[in-house]
């Protein structure tokens, strides 16, 4: 199988020699470049043809934000990930604005990193649910416009609940009693149902139609 080209973008070497390491025990995945900045990332963007870029929101010289935009203007299919702490939330939105198909905390766990990575790879996006809240909040006050809750079972609007108390699959399962699989195929439904394309657009939807209680 072809390796997975990886470029690490943030400012801290000691965060990039982590993800470094943990990048190195997931099969397939090869770390071709590091970059402290998003104007050196832009640099090496033409030697190094990566296939996935993990950046950081905040950083000296030129951000995450500015350097997505930069990179995906060059590159449209590339794939950019945004790497976040706790307390940058408001940043997120406009690294979502700016090309990322998703945003993950620097606190994420190798098993989270490997499904985020496989979600990546085929097409899909990956928001770390922790997040989620934030964009709750973020859309509490827009204009509504109230959508009919008949288009929806009572199941997929119990999920849509969990879904903004920002709770994963996996505690969603747990929640309802069902299994994982049938909460992923509940959200593929809302999610086709809805044009949504992802989670975190299915959540602004939900709240913008008054379909949650936030």
């Amino acid at each position: 199988m072809k390796s997975i080209k990886v470029i690490i973008v943030d400012d801290h070497a000691i965060f990039r020699k982590g993800l470094r390491t943990i990048l190195s025990r997931i099969e397939n995945i090869e770390v071709v470049a590091e970059a402290e900045n998003g104007k050196d990332f832009i640099s090496l963007l033409e030697d190094h043809q990566p296939d996935l870029v993990f950046i950081d929101v905040r950083m000296p010289v030129m951000n995450g934000i500015e350097a997505t935009r930069t990179a995906m203007k060059l590159h449209p299919k590339l794939k950019i990930v945004a790497l976040s702490m706790f307390g940058e939330e408001e940043y997120l939105h406009q690294m979502i604005t700016a090309g990322v198909k998703g945003f993950m905390l620097k606190t994420i766990k190798r098993p989270e990193f490997e499904l985020a990575i496989q979600r990546f790879m085929a097409g899909k996006e990956y928001f770390s649910m922790e997040l989620l809240p934030f964009f709750t909040h973020k859309y509490i006050g827009s204009d509504k416009k109230r959508a009919s809750e008949n288009h929806f079972t009572t199941r997929e609007l119990e999920i849509l609940q969990e879904i903004a108390k920002g709770h994963s699959s996996k505690e969603i399962a747990e929640n309802l009693f069902i299994s994982k699989r049938t909460v992923e195929g509940h959200k593929a439904n809302l999610i086709s149902k809805t044009g949504s394309q992802n989670v975190l657009k299915l959540l602004i939807y939900a709240i913008q139609h008054g379909l949650v209680k936030v």
